[in-house]
């Protein structure tokens, strides 16, 4: 007899309330975006980083840590239903982002000028904007 596979479903929906409900989506997506490109101000320049940039700093690991972190970002947006196009761009985003932020310095100064994470969030809010018109929120 096989051993079972757990049922992925049922682990993401005890582990997040309203998986699918495209407003808490889209407030997950803000706050991880914020967390891996703008938690952090450089002192001396303002210049915001984020984990992404942190983690990256060390060598290989950190990258491939930062790609997953970024990979939820796009593994959110297939749950919402996406078009393929748009998700093969956000895969293209992070793996521009990871590849070249693998090189030693000179991939972390990439790093804190190309945002992939920014980048993809805006194709999801562009998307959301457009489909679940009830979720935008307006700028102040």
């Amino acid at each position: 007899m096989a051993p079972s596979t757990p049922d992925t479903d049922a682990i993401f929906d005890a582990l997040i309330q309203n998986r699918r409900d495209p407003a808490a989506l889209r407030k997950r997506v803000e706050t991880l975006e914020i967390i891996l490109e703008r938690s952090f101000v450089i002192p001396g320049i303002n210049r915001p980083v984020g984990l992404d940039a942190i983690v990256g700093l060390v060598p290989v690991v950190g990258d491939v840590i930062a790609a997953a972190m970024g990979a939820y970002l796009i593994w959110e947006a297939r749950n919402l239903g996406m078009p393929k196009w748009k998700i093969w761009r956000m895969i293209g985003n992070l793996g521009v982002d990871t590849t070249l932020g693998a090189i030693p310095l000179v991939g972390d100064a990439f790093d804190l000028f190309f945002r992939s994470n920014t980048r993809n969030l805006k194709i999801i809010k562009k998307h959301l904007d457009k489909h679940h018109p009830g979720t935008m929120i307006i700028d102040q």
